[in-house]
């Protein structure tokens, strides 16, 4: 009677523990690979509403490893065919958080040792679920190995031990927030940086990426700083060549440190060019020296040139000494004045402001300024006054030889300011890697700028016999001084003009023509009617056949110049639009008072063929102004790495990262930059 209890009692205990237990194949191996065995689990749902939930399990002998859901440059993912009615559309993995293996220069993502794969099944699911598990895993050579499964729901239940496995590996799936503050990605040609703030600090952080089509990301390079965490990583197409811009996708990742993973979903933005970390520091000091010289050619500078030159031939008594002397207290001037914009860009970097060659010319404050000087040297030149100083300081001055000292320092540091809104060739260059580095690099860098534009002056101080070879002063200074004034009051004019963009015409027209009436006045009690009458006409003469001839008429063929390019505003927006269209997209970011920009826009851009070129209906134009301060050009300009006007870019099919084109536009650079940008047609 007691035995027979006792059967009595195993059985019921059996049948308690087998409804108990969650549906469960065991340990699957196939013959063709023993490195590797599955397993899958399941509990069903409780009703149509509610998830079928599994487990798969995967262990793998030691040096072994299988991969994760984006296996990286080499792999394939683990895969389930369902059998029907299942279909995959019902199945959500959940992948743990993988780990990273390197061999042979390729890196993968996946995972070694033991993983298990939480896994949800939605909707009416059958009593019988079945379908077959394509597995790889590799070590030295890889293997792709099947396992055929069937699980019978009808005879599980719910178990507490499934739920605790579940439960155990769902909590090693990244989680949406919690771990990173804020996290940034950008990219530029074959680069992707991804930028990840932590309040608490990072200790050992890792990131792993989900694939994008058409492109292949390579093992990031990781740059912890304090809690900022930066990772690098390389980008190429999915044969290992020149990649694709990713610029405006959407990237998926997993950012992990010390246990804690976290899934982001980032939208990639444009990266600024990568000057500092690509152009070692002497070469860029190289090209600040090189932009700094090559100033003196642009047309900004001219009128400080001739005014030099003048001062050199009024002088009667020309000797070495007082000739090397004027030039190094004009060179002394552009230096000071470069390393006073280092102050500047200091302070502004200080204060978070807005960084760039020639924004104080956006400040009306300082035009007006520049209005003001330009006047008065206008003046001078053509001799409507003279400053006079005491007997006694002048005979001072006359005996120790310095007389003027100050006006040629001010007349470098007049240079160096009406430079500025000029760019040049290596000087963006040089200036853009200036403002992104330490401070002690950014003086050194406008050092060496203010020094390669006194290279000309400094050359004549260490060998003053080029300028004593001029000739004599005689009549014909007088009438070289009035040509110089002139010069200085088409800069004057010039600098006039820009007042429009910050008062309305009428006030600037009146300033204008009260200016001109009182230099008219001044040189009418100087020279007498008869002169400044004929003066007058013959410089209305000229200026207005210049404007013209410049406006009117191309140096080819003789045919009206008009601008027909349908210019729309400039934004990252249109930019990704365009190419999406497959478009070419031609960007010019200006300002009025860039010289550059407008020798660009009468020599090159509204020149026939150009013109042509730039309406073509698979061209988008896109124009930026930054004659006044505006924060979406700065970003956009800031992103690309530069910080000076003119800036021209070419975006095509067959160059979707972008041509930046040289400051100084030619005919044949910008059609053969649309035709690269736009491959065969």
């Amino acid at each position: 009677m007691r035995s027979l209890f006792r059967a009595a009692a195993g059985c019921l205990l059996m049948l308690w523990l087998h409804t108990g237990y969650a549906a469960d194949t065991g340990w699957l191996q196939s013959p063709q690979n023993t490195h590797a065995k599955v397993r899958l689990q399941a509990e069903p749902a409780h009703s149509s509403e509610k998830e079928t939930r599994l487990l798969l399990s995967v262990s793998l002998e030691k040096g072994w490893k299988t991969y994760w859901r984006s296996p990286g440059e080499g792999g394939i993912a683990p895969s389930v065919e369902w059998q029907k009615p299942v279909t995959g559309a019902q199945a959500t993995g959940y992948w743990p958080t993988p780990a990273r293996f390197d061999v042979a220069g390729i890196t993968t993502q996946g995972y070694h040792d033991e993983v298990t794969l939480p896994i949800t099944l939605s909707g009416h699911v059958p009593g019988t679920i079945a379908g077959t598990l394509t597995l790889p895993v590799c070590s030295s050579v890889c293997i792709l190995t099947d396992y055929h499964f069937s699980l019978d729901l009808n005879s599980s239940a719910d178990n507490a031990e499934f739920a605790r496995q579940f439960a155990a590996a769902m909590g090693k799936v990244p989680i949406a927030e919690g771990l990173a503050d804020s996290v940034t990605a950008g990219y530029r040609a074959g680069v992707l940086q991804i930028t990840a703030h932590r309040e608490q600090g990072w200790q050992n952080p890792e990131v792993f990426t989900d694939t994008l089509d058409g492109s292949s990301l390579g093992k990031p390079v990781v740059k912890v700083d304090g809690q900022q965490a930066q990772f690098t990583l390389p980008v190429t197409d999915e044969w290992g060549e020149k990649a694709q811009d990713i610029s405006g996708k959407t990237l998926s990742i997993v950012l992990a440190d010390n246990g804690l993973a976290q899934q982001i979903s980032l939208n990639v933005s444009p990266l600024p060019a990568a000057v500092p970390g690509s152009i070692a520091l002497w070469q860029v000091a190289l090209m600040a020296l090189a932009g700094g010289f090559i100033l003196n050619l642009m047309p900004c500078v001219l009128p400080v040139l001739g005014m030099k030159l003048g001062s050199i031939l009024q002088v009667e008594q020309r000797n070495r000494k007082s000739i090397r002397v004027q030039f190094l207290a004009s060179s002394g001037g552009i230096i000071v004045s470069f390393l006073a914009l280092a102050l500047l860009m200091t302070l502004l970097r200080y204060t978070n402001q807005t960084l760039g060659w020639g924004i104080q010319f956006q400040n009306p404050r300082f035009i007006g300024l520049m209005v003001l000087v330009t006047a008065l040297f206008t003046a001078n030149l053509l001799g409507l006054f003279e400053i006079n100083l005491p007997s006694r300081m002048t005979t001072r001055l006359a005996t120790h030889q310095r007389s003027g000292l100050s006006g040629h320092f001010a007349e470098g540091a007049f240079a160096t300011l009406l430079a500025t809104p000029c760019s040049a060739p290596f000087l963006g260059t040089a200036v853009a890697f200036a403002l992104a580095a330490p401070l002690p690099v950014l003086w050194g860098l406008f050092l060496m700028l203010g020094i390669g534009m006194s290279l000309p002056w400094l050359m004549i101080a260490l060998w003053p016999g080029l300028a004593m070879r001029l000739p004599r002063p005689g009549r014909w200074m007088l009438r070289l001084r009035l040509f110089l004034g002139v010069l200085m009051l088409s800069a004057c004019l010039w600098l006039l003009s820009l007042m429009q963009n910050h008062f309305s015409t009428l006030f600037v027209a009146v300033l204008t023509g009260a200016l001109l009436v009182m230099l008219f006045v001044l040189s009418l009690r100087r020279y007498g009617l008869r002169n400044c009458a004929l003066t007058a006409g013959a410089c209305a003469v000229l200026a207005g056949a210049v404007i013209v001839i410049a406006t009117q008429f191309s140096g080819a063929g003789g045919k009206p110049l008009r601008d027909d390019i349908a210019w729309q505003p400039l934004s990252e927006e249109a930019i990704q639009t365009a190419l999406a269209e497959k478009k070419v997209v031609f960007v010019d970011v200006t300002a009025d008072w860039c010289v550059t920009c407008k020798a660009n826009k009468y020599n090159v851009l509204m020149s026939e063929d150009v013109q042509k070129a730039l309406t073509d209906p698979d061209v988008v134009a896109l124009r930026g102004d930054w004659t006044l301060p505006s924060k979406p050009v700065n970003d956009f300009l800031q992103k690309r790495g530069s910080v000076a006007v003119p800036f021209n870019q070419i975006y095509g099919p067959h160059n979707p990262a972008g041509e930046i084109l040289s400051p100084l536009l030619t005919r044949d650079a910008v059609l053969q930059g649309l035709e690269d940008a736009r491959g065969a047609r």
